[in-house]
C-alpha cells in the first residue's frame, strides 16, 4: 500500500521529467550510500576499522558512505573487498 509520500512522488514525476531524472538518480546514489554502510555495520566493523584496513582516515569513509555517487569503481571495489565481498553489476 503506498503512503502519501510515494503518492506524491508519482504524481509529481508524471507531471515533471526533470523531478523524475533528478528523483530516480539521487535516489540511486542513495541507495549505494545505505548499502555501503548496512554492510561495514552487518560485518560489525568500524569506520575506524575500515580506514585502517584502506590505508586512510575516517573521515575517508564518512565520505564514500555519504557521497558515494561520486566514488570510483576501483574505491568501491577496495571498500567492498575489505569486508571480504565481490561486487556484482546487472545492466537493466
Amino acid at each position: 500500500m503506498k503512503d502519501d509520500l510515494d503518492k506524491y512522488i508519482e504524481a509529481r514525476k508524471k507531471r515533471d521529467t526533470e523531478f523524475e531524472v533528478g528523483f530516480d538518480e539521487g535516489y540511486r546514489n542513495f541507495k549505494i550510500n545505505v548499502l555501503l554502510r548496512q554492510l561495514r555495520e552487518e560485518n560489525g566493523i568500524s569506520q575506524e576499522e575500515i580506514a585502517k584496513r584502506l590505508h586512510t582516515k575516517k573521515s575517508a569513509i564518512s565520505r564514500i558512505e555519504n557521497h558515494a555517487e561520486d566514488i570510483r569503481l576501483s574505491t568501491l571495489n577496495k571498500y567492498v573487498e575489505a569486508l571480504n565481498k565481490k561486487i556484482r553489476f546487472e545492466i537493466v
